[in-house]
């Protein structure tokens, strides 16, 4: 017998042709000593059990339609006698009774239906043996392939034969209960994995009986790989849809594969039956595998090649199918893999380094806008890993973006709303979350939408999560109250961005150049060093200002805020705007240079504005032992008599010099009248200005022990002083009560001071919350000007606000805009009438949130219409403000801003005739431009900055709102600010009228480093915005009045921006040629009046007569700035109780009438004021003609 391998010769002596033999011959099996193969025999026993039950399963549904058929002409004939008997009613309902009992084989049904059912226990375990015993049957097969293709076997000594017949006879089991289960027996005999059984199982047996094998269709196990995603997605290990996808086309790929192998390696090794297997070749199994991959993939080296006429005509077909599932398969694949390999996976955190999430609107221009901010190097040390999580993958250049900051930036491809995406990036862990909103989207409800649905996602998933998100619209962050996890005194923020950039352009209105100057603030800028003497040198010194907050050394305990901001900016070069001030009876509050009544406290919060974190530690490490000497800043460090530090405050760094725990000589560092002070029972009295009415028996207890303190701290302070500043001041430094004019008084303290002011306790002046001006509400048609009602009025000193809109605009949220133009701390006659232009259908659904502020009026018309702006007397108005609603309908970048673009050059380019200034002027007595002669020379209101008429529109106050920060190029025609140029750097900008939202981003990463940066600029720029405030709008979307109380009243007392002039007034002898240091000590100490930056002329520095009336700002000048007279100073101003007196009666009048009045109480008629002036002096009729004018 011929050996494994050798081509077998077949004796001459035996007399066999090819035609004669029945049973084919092969010397490869060795149990047969005729050497006969029984292939057919296995392979018959399957193509019997498979055509032969096919084959009764059609029978049975012939005969069961022909039964039916029969039994259907019968039931007819039944129906038709039980209907004439009345007995056969009886028996119709017992045969549907016994009908609708189940019958034992439907029970039968249901059982095995619930075995093999992977929505139960025992049917998935079911279903997950049945796989594993077919990978195991198919690796039996890999064992067995490297045999011959058929060989004696003895079942009882081989050990494989066992196994794989104890796998069939469980597949047989398994197959039954399908069959059983099954609704279709028909379609269960065709599906795949009974085709597979009928090729599998049967031989098994026939194997046992004739102590033979036959590898044959035993690959076909292999399709079985098919349902491997399905068992994964049964033990929840697949729940993505890519991981299901990348499964299914893996296993369907490698199933085909390893089943066509299988047939290759069969008929190979067999050859081809009419050749009487004369034309074999042995192929391992493995390398038919090889041979299928390189004919799918159609490079065929010709190594290995198919040599039967079975596997060449299998090839023929396969090479078709195989190749267009290889050319779709492999690349879906790869590309799953890369997918999954980039932006899957999860967040591995570094241990001793926080991360934070933003997710929402990401872009390359939002990220690249937030990074930039973020990673600022002016920032202190920013150890603070960013993730973005957003479930579209980034383009290139935000890819390109990523990849130059991967030191701290990762980016995951997934959604907030999907909990399984939460825990990738390990939200349960991260230091806080951002959400970024889109500023461009059409519709501002809509986004704001899906930001509050991020946010209910992320704090369902973790309630104590820290978010920061972006609102576009103010009436949305109403929405957020009512997640039950919300907190804003956790840190949970909503920046609202239609509210705040709304405050910014009203506090413009206010003090011109101040929008630029607070988005400076909070933005961090690196300084670009100028040399030449232009306004850009002085500009950018000023930009590269940023607020900060530190704690205050607790050599500052004990002293008043104004002693305090003096000594700061003096001898430590810092400026010190506002303190987190805390109290045993209050909340911690805020609050804006408070007066000399305000106390500082031990761990006190200061806001500081420097141009880097690290010059703010100077606060922080002041001692008066060790660092009063020093007259260079830079040379405070911490000192040695603070080596040990109080942990006694939440996230406090303060360092201290002073403990009860400490020793004697670490208290030297403190002068001996602070030690007994603070020792003393008395120290911790000090108020807040919104808590005097609940501590002011306590004031009154303390007050003796106090004063000798204070009194001996401002001496100290005073030898501080420079000698320059003492000489320019001389006997200037007064008692802050030297001007009873202008101190800040406590309501409770000097009864009848508020009464005057008050009227009747049963008239409604201010909201709910007294931060706020209040009337009842107007219908809109009483505050509606015709055009030729508006020309017959004289309206001066207001606000014009320009507002293109429509019935289809989006809400913009004009009450933002007005609410810090009422704010409660300003006089009624204070007040600035506005007036608005425009579309009166856009207007009308604005109404409903404005119809309770007073002075408010409405041209219907368009801004674009000259007509319209001359009736309004745009030229003697105060500021005009242009606002657009239709933005971000317009697809172009570019003509996003046309309107208000427009507007603005529209309004430049108008002549005006002066003959009203000069009419005003006399009637004033020539009063200078600017200026308001009403108060007396020594009152700091004496400066105040008023607008005059002008002749050209080019001097018309203006700032206008800017979608896109390319179009501010546009603005000035005689500007050189190139395209590409950022907003910050282009002077439409500088000079304060231009304002972009975008500049709001930085607000994001300033809120995340401090939250009360968020709480200060909120209280600047709104007016006095609160919590509850917001909470009060949510339930009625409206201010509701409320009656004046001493409480609410001495929610008056708060800090409001304003504009000084030099040119005239209290500070009128520094404003040629004095320091700025002498102007800001000399306004503090004399009226606790801060300023902290000025409004120059752009071309000042060049000393010329014809210069330009633009103007910029110049943010926290040094101590030794030289002034102008032409200068405007910016400063936060006290309120002034008694400023009102003097005008009670005729403000009183006014607000109670103005409801009923359909023209407000700004507005009088032109003869009406001339008949007046005939019949009084010239004194009383400039007091009347301000009165008018200015209230």
């Amino acid at each position: 017998m011929a050996k494994k391998g050798e081509k077998y010769s077949p004796d001459p002596s035996i007399h066999m042709s090819k035609m004669n033999v029945v049973i084919p011959f092969s010397p490869d099996v060795p149990c047969d000593s005729s050497g006969q193969r029984m292939w057919w025999a296995f392979l018959a026993s399957s193509m019997v059990t498979f055509f032969g039950g096919l084959f009764i399963i059609l029978l049975w549904r012939t005969l069961k339609y022909l039964w039916t058929v029969c039994c259907h002409c019968n039931a007819k004939k039944k129906d038709v006698h039980r209907i004439t008997t009345g007995d056969g009613i009886k028996r119709t309902d017992k045969e549907d009774a016994a009908a609708s009992e189940v019958g034992w084989m439907t029970s039968v049904k249901d059982w095995a239906g619930v075995m093999i059912s992977a929505q139960t226990l025992t049917g998935r375990v079911l279903v997950v043996l049945v796989f594993v015993l077919s990978i195991g049957a198919l690796v039996i097969y890999f064992i067995d392939s490297s045999d011959p293709i058929e060989s004696c076997q003895n079942f009882y000594k081989d050990f494989t034969l066992q196994i794989d017949m104890a796998f069939n006879v469980f597949f047989l089991l398994y197959f039954g209960l399908r069959f059983i289960a099954a609704n279709d027996k028909l379609w269960f005999w065709l599906e795949v994995n009974s085709v597979v059984d009928f090729f599998t199982v049967p031989p098994v047996f026939v194997s046992v009986y004739l102590n033979r094998s036959w590898l044959g269709l035993r690959f076909l196990r292999a399709l079985r790989l098919i349902q491997f995603s399905e068992i994964l997605q049964f033990l929840n290990i697949l729940k993505t849809s890519n991981s299901i996808k990348l499964v299914n086309l893996c296993s369907i790929f490698i199933s085909t594969w390893l089943t066509a192998a299988g047939f290759i390696h069969l008929v190979e090794n067999s050859g081809d039956p009419w050749e009487n297997f004369q034309n074999s070749q042995t192929l391992s199994y493995w390398e038919c595998v090889y041979l299928l991959m390189v004919t799918m993939s159609t490079v065929g080296y010709g190594d290995v090649y198919a040599k039967t006429t079975l596997g060449r005509l299998f090839m023929v077909f396969f090479i078709l199918g195989g190749l267009a599932m290889f050319a779709r398969y492999v690349p879906e694949i790869a590309a799953l893999i890369l997918n999954r390999k980039k932006y899957g996976g999860s967040y591995n955190s570094t241990r001793g380094r926080k991360h934070i999430v933003v997710c929402g609107h990401i872009t390359l221009e939002s990220v690249s806008n937030f990074l930039k901010d973020f990673l600022h190097k002016d920032r202190d040390d920013v150890n603070v890993e960013i993730v973005f999580l957003h479930n579209i993958s980034p383009n290139l250049e935000l890819e390109a973006l990523f990849k130059r900051h991967f030191t701290q930036v990762e980016f995951y491809q997934g959604s907030v709303l999907n909990p399984h995406d939460l825990a990738r990036v390990k939200i349960e862990s991260a230091d806080a979350c951002l959400i970024l909103a889109n500023k461009y989207c059409a519709d501002p409800d809509a986004e704001d939408a899906s930001n509050i649905m991020r946010v209910i996602s992320i704090k369902n998933y973790h309630p104590k999560i820290r978010i920061i998100t972006q609102m576009l619209q103010y009436h949305n962050k109403a929405h957020l109250l009512n997640i039950p996890s919300w907190n804003w005194k956790e840190g949970d923020d909503a920046i609202c961005l239609a509210e705040l950039k709304l405050g910014f352009i009203a506090q413009s209105c206010l003090a011109q150049g101040l929008s630029t100057m607070l988005a400076n603030l909070f933005s961090m800028r690196s300084f670009i060093k100028i040399e030449e003497d232009t306004w850009q040198k002085y500009y950018l010194e000023g930009v590269a200002n940023e607020m900060y907050t530190e704690y205050l050394s607790s050599a500052f305990v004990g002293l008043s805020f104004p002693v305090i901001c003096e000594l700061c900016y003096v001898k430590l070069k810092l400026l010190l705007i506002a303190i987190e001030h805390k109290s045993d009876q209050r909340e911690s509050s805020t609050l804006i240079n408070p007066g000399n009544h305000v106390k500082m406290q031990e761990g006190t919060l200061g806001f500081f504005i420097a141009s880097d974190a690290k010059e703010v530690k100077r606060a922080l490490f002041y001692c008066k032992a060790c660092h009063d000497d020093i007259t260079d800043p830079k040379r405070i460090k911490k000192c040695g008599c603070k080596k040990s530090k109080t942990p006694a405050y939440k996230r406090m760094r303060l360092a201290c010099c002073f403990d009860r725990r400490r020793s004697k000589w670490e208290r030297s560092c403190m002068p001996v009248i602070v030690r007994c002070n603070l020792d003393s029972p008395h120290r911790d009295i000090p108020l807040s200005a919104l808590s005097v009415n609940d501590c002011s028996a306590t004031l009154r207890a303390s007050k003796n022990s106090y004063n000798g303190y204070i009194k001996s701290i401002e001496e100290d302070q005073q030898t501080a002083l420079s000698p320059k500043k003492k000489q320019r001041n001389g006997g200037m430094r007064n008692s802050p009560n030297s001007s009873p004019k202008i101190t800040r008084h406590d309501p409770l303290l000097i009864p009848g001071s508020e009464q005057i002011e008050t009227m009747d306790e049963n008239i409604k002046k201010y909201d709910s919350t007294g931060m706020f001006h209040w009337c009842p509400s107007k219908d809109i048609e009483k505050v509606i000007l015709t055009r030729s009602e508006a020309a017959m009025t004289v309206l001066s000193g207001h606000v014009v606000v320009c507002i293109f809109g429509d019935v289809k605009s989006a809400l913009i949220g004009l009450r933002n805009f007005v609410m810090p133009l009422r704010a409660s701390n300003f006089h009624y006659h204070e007040l600035k009438h506005i007036v608005f232009v425009g579309s009166l259908e856009y207007l009308k659904r604005e109404w409903e949130t404005l119809h309770n502020f007073p002075k408010l009026s409405i041209l219907p018309g368009t801004p674009l219409s000259r007509a319209d702006l001359r009736a309004v007397n745009i030229n003697l108005c105060d500021m005009c403000v242009i606002l657009s609603a239709n933005q971000n309908n317009i697809d172009d970048a570019s003509l996003q801003d046309k309107e208000c673009i427009l507007a603005s050059l529209n309004i430049k380019s108008m002549q005006f005739d002066d003959s009203i200034g000069v009419l005003q002027a006399n009637s004033q007595g020539f009063t200078p431009p600017g200026m308001d002669r009403s108060s007396p020379e020594n009152s700091p209101v004496h400066g105040l900055v008023r607008q005059t008429s002008v002749t050209t529109g080019a001097n018309i106050p203006i700032i206008t709102e800017l979608v896109n920060d390319s179009n501010v190029q546009f603005l000035d025609q005689d500007d050189d600010d190139d395209p590409d140029t950022e907003l910050y750097l282009t002077q439409p900008f500088a000079c304060g009228t231009a304002f972009a939202v975008s500049v709001l981003d930085s607000l994001m990463s300033a809120t995340y480093f401090n939250d009360n940066i968020l709480t200060l600029i909120r209280t600047l720029v709104t007016g006095g915005a609160t919590p509850e405030l917001e909470g009060l709008l949510a339930e009625e979307n409206a201010l509701r009045g409320g009656y004046s109380t001493p409480q609410t009243l001495a929610n008056r007392d708060r800090c409001r921006v304003a504009q000084l002039a030099l040119y005239d007034g209290p500070f009128a002898d520094l404003g040629d040629g004095g320091c700025y240091g002498d102007l800001f000590c000399k306004a503090l100490k004399t009226y606790n009046m801060l300023c902290f930056g000025i409004y120059r002329l752009r071309d000042a520095h060049l000393n010329t007569q014809s210069q330009c009336t633009k103007r910029y700002v110049i943010t926290n000048p040094p101590y030794a700035f030289e002034l102008v007279p032409s200068d405007l100073i910016f400063c936060l101003m006290q309120f002034d109780h008694n400023a009102g007196q003097s005008r009670t009666s005729l403000s009183h009048s006014s607000h109670s009438s103005h409801s009923s009045s359909k023209k407000s109480s700004s507005v009088h008629s032109i003869q009406t004021t001339n008949r007046a002036n005939r019949v009084k002096s010239r004194d009383s009729r400039d007091k009347q003609k301000k009165d008018m004018v200015y209230r």
